[in-house]
């Protein structure tokens, strides 16, 4: 089944020099054999691909995995762009437990999350 439940959880850095699994996203996504999304599956099965955001001391968010405008994969919660959360460069990595991607808030940080679990 290509349709993989993906956990991310914040990688370590300054702030949490263990990293946290408080912080984070888990996610529906189909994924090709080497770990990269699959643009054409996603496109026929989109309303599949729901994310859950998960953040100590902010309300828990719904939402779903987009491809952009802009040519890069994003998790939207609400219509419009303003909310997006942009992956950073997400076709040079791909949904292996234990590597790293790093997500663009619309606020502009970009924390990196590991990847703890792909199932």
């Amino acid at each position: 089944m290509p349709f993989k439940t993906i956990r991310l959880e914040l990688a370590r850095n300054p702030q949490h020099p263990e990293g946290s699994n408080a912080y984070g996203y888990q996610f529906v996504a189909p994924l090709r054999p080497d770990g990269h999304i699959d643009a054409d599956l996603w496109h026929k099965e989109k309303a599949r691909c729901r994310v859950h955001r998960f953040w100590r001391g902010e309300p828990d968010k719904e939402g779903r995995l987009i491809h952009t405008k802009r040519k890069t994969w994003a998790f939207s919660y609400q219509e419009g762009d303003e909310d997006d959360e942009d992956f950073f460069k997400l076709d040079q990595h791909v949904f292996v437990v234990g590597e790293y991607v790093t997500i663009r808030e619309p606020d502009g940080s970009a924390p990196t999350f590991r990847v703890v679990t792909v199932r």
